[in-house]
């Protein structure tokens, strides 16, 4: 069974052949990426409590958060 990850990659992020992480970061200044990235844990933790599936919203600002630190560490 083909399970699709909606976390680590999800399928509509991809259209147009660039993960939106990547153009993001591309696009962005360094400030503005990290800001991006701070706002998305944010969101998906307030925002977490309201929707059909907490763990993913929770799996999902983990996932900022992570990218999040890398960021900052390189």
């Amino acid at each position: 069974m083909d399970k699709t990850d909606m976390v680590n990659n999800p399928p509509h992020y991809t259209q147009g052949g660039i993960e939106t992480i990547d153009f993001m970061k591309a696009k962005l200044t360094p400030e503005a990426f990290v800001g991006f990235l701070q706002g998305n844990c944010i969101k998906y933790l307030s925002r977490a409590a309201h929707k059909g599936s907490p763990i993913e919203d929770f799996k999902k600002a983990q996932w900022y958060l992570n990218k999040l630190v890398q960021t900052l560490e390189e």
